[in-house]
């Protein structure tokens, strides 16, 4: 007696239309990626300086000041010194160490970056430091 064999098929799963997927859509994102970044326009001044490192455990408060005077903390416009340093407060925590990096334009008068400085102060920050162009806080 002889045995019959069976032709079986075996089910496979075409993976070329997912490829075409995943490749327009990493099209898409490297397209919006540079459109979705948003921030203060600030012309910062130039500076010969190291990069700021940073400690994942404290991420940086970042205050930005522009050449009409506004403060910003993050990209939130604050209205007063006051408030400012009310919301500096608030970030920190009680996490004196934390951070407070001020990007001022160069434009503004020193006074106002004075300011800044002080509100950051009062607010508890113990690490204050100025930022220049071509040193980008690190971010998180």
């Amino acid at each position: 007696m002889r045995r019959r064999r069976r032709n079986r098929q075996m089910a496979q799963m075409n993976v070329v239309p997912y490829i075409d997927v995943m490749l327009v859509l990493l099209v898409i994102f490297m397209v919006t990626a540079p459109l979705t970044q948003t921030g203060v326009e600030i012309d910062l001044p130039q500076a010969n300086a190291e990069t700021i490192g940073a400690d994942s455990d404290n991420t940086p408060v970042s205050i930005a000041v522009t050449v009409d005077g506004h403060f910003y903390l993050g990209e939130n416009e604050v209205t007063s010194v006051v408030e400012l340093e009310q919301r500096i407060a608030d970030q920190l925590n009680n996490k004196p160490k934390r951070p407070v990096y001020i990007q001022g334009d160069k434009g503004v008068e020193y006074e106002v970056i004075m300011q800044a400085m002080v509100a950051a102060q009062r607010a508890g920050a113990k690490n204050i430091g100025l930022i220049a162009a071509g040193q980008v806080p690190p971010s998180h």
